[in-house]
Order: structure tokens, then C-alpha cells, then sequence
């Protein structure tokens, strides 16, 4: 197909991702003709504390439940085990279930070589909940999470009977420097579209750019965010939210791609913003 006549020819998108999270989203969005510019607004790194994660993994056979909500939960668990000397044989003991949120996590699961015998068909922690519903009256669950992880599946999990374990296994932190090239680009209105995955990636940036001006920038620039949570933030603070992308199919880059294409076929079928950028 010839560059200008792809769906997403002469469009801005920023991804907010770390540059690995954003990568396969990135090649989804040029492929379909987007200039992706990269600004990372969130960071991440080990607990401060180690003290209940060390203890979670030296006791895994206490748990007939372990829950994955995230590549990075799977990451640091998994380097925290070979830092212990601990072997992912653990994790699989008969009957157990080692349950990720959904086909990212997973496939990040088994590039560290640990198998997941169950993932959320719909690709919410709380949908995950839902869909294990049965099988956790009484069950140990452990939950490894993110600093800023909320409550909202510890207390579904509590709801459906089960004993939870919650340890950070990784911190969500802001990053040090942000691209001011890129940050410039957004200031001036010189994106068509920012994706967020997080709410800490959508306050990080207002914290950088200020949240009065960020929501006012909502209006020429779309916003689109992946899973409730992360559109609750945008909206609550003020902001306008034109796309809310889900995690629907099993390649996650190439569903959440398509909802921006989708967006930009049925609302702006005719624009082109390449003057704006030349």
C-alpha cells in the first residue's frame, strides 16, 4: 500500500510506554502509516523492600493460586527467584494454578521460561477473578503487584472466599528525564494522538506539563487509553477521552492499533494533519 494512502498516513502518535512495553505497539501503529514518537512517563524498579516478596517465593508451596497482572509483576518475580536461587519448578505443583491476565503476560511468562496454565479470557485482573471464581473458596492466592497497584482485585478475591497474599514485586516510579523534543511537540499541539497505559503514565505526564494544560490540550490532541482504569484517571482529571482500548485479541499492540485506526475511519475519515506537521 503506497505511504499516504494507509489509514493512519500524515498522524502524530506519542506512546508514553517504556521504549521495550512500547515497541510491538509502535511497529503496529507505522505499519499502518502513524509517525510514533516515543516518551516514556513511567519507570519502574525492584521494591525498596524485599522482606515479603523473599518470603512469598522461599514458601511458594503454601499457595494453590498465583496471579499475574502484568509483564512487570512477571519480570520481577522472576528475577527476584533467580537472584534467591529458586527454580520456576516451584511454581508447579499439582493442582496449582499459575494465572496470568492475559496473552502479553503470558507470552512474557514464557520468554522466562515459566509456564501459565490459565489466562483471563477477558483481560481484566478483576475479569480474572470472575473467571477463577470457583475454584477460590479458601484458596492461598498469591499476588505480586506494583507499588500503585489498587484494591480492586485483593478485595474481588477476598469477595469470592480466598486468602490473599499481596507483596511488591516492582515499583512504578516516575522517570528521571522525559524527551523534551517530544514534550515540546505536545505543548505546541503538534501530536494527533497520545496513548496512555496506565494512570501513572497519564499523571506523570501532567505532572511535566501541567494538568490544566493537559486537559486543555485533550481537545485538539486525542487521548486514548487502554482498560478502565487508565480512562477513569483521564476523565476524572478533566480531560477529554476519545478512545478507550481493551486488550481483545491475542496479539494486545495490534487490537489496541486497530481501535485508533477504527477511531480515525469512523471520525475523521477525510482529515489530514500533514501540513500541520511538515
Amino acid at each position: 500500500m503506497v505511504a499516504s494512502q494507509k489509514p493512519l498516513a500524515g498522524k502524530r502518535i506519542v506512546l508514553t510506554r517504556s521504549r521495550e512495553q512500547a515497541r510491538e505497539l509502535a511497529q503496529a501503529l507505522e505499519r499502518s502509516g502513524a509517525e510514533v514518537l516515543l516518551l516514556p512517563t513511567v519507570a519502574f524498579a525492584p521494591p525498596d523492600d524485599f522482606t515479603q516478596l523473599d518470603d512469598a517465593l522461599h514458601h511458594l508451596d503454601r499457595f494453590g493460586t498465583i496471579l499475574f497482572l502484568s509483564q512487570n509483576a512477571v519480570r520481577y518475580v522472576l528475577s527476584r527467584c533467580r537472584e534467591l536461587g529458586i527454580q520456576y519448578k516451584a511454581f508447579h505443583l499439582p493442582g496449582r494454578v499459575v494465572a496470568a491476565v492475559g496473552p502479553a503476560t503470558a507470552e512474557a511468562a514464557a520468554q522466562e521460561g515459566l509456564d501459565v496454565n490459565y489466562v483471563a479470557k477477558s483481560h481484566t485482573g478483576e475479569s480474572l477473578v470472575d473467571e477463577l471464581r470457583d475454584s477460590l473458596v479458601g484458596r492461598n492466592v498469591l499476588l505480586p503487584r506494583s507499588n500503585l497497584g489498587d484494591d480492586r482485585v485483593r478485595n474481588a478475591l477476598r469477595a469470592a472466599g480466598a486468602q490473599v497474599t499481596e507483596v511488591i514485586a516492582y515499583r512504578t516510579i516516575a522517570p528521571q528525564s522525559m524527551d523534551s523534543e517530544v514534550l515540546g511537540c505536545i505543548r505546541r499541539g503538534e501530536a494527533d494522538l497520545i496513548f496512555f497505559a496506565s494512570p501513572s503514565a497519564f499523571h506523570n505526564l501532567a505532572s511535566s506539563i501541567g494538568s490544566a494544560k493537559l486537559a486543555a490540550l485533550s481537545h485538539g490532541i486525542q487521548f486514548a487509553a487502554f482498560g478502565p482504569t487508565t480512562a477513569k484517571a483521564v476523565r476524572d482529571s478533566g480531560a477529554r477521552l476519545a478512545i478507550e482500548a481493551s486488550d481483545m485479541a491475542p496479539s494486545g499492540a495490534e487490537a489496541i492499533a486497530e481501535s485508533i485506526v477504527d477511531y480515525y475511519r469512523r471520525s475523521h475519515p477525510h482529515s489530514s494533519v500533514e501540513a500541520r506537521h511538515a
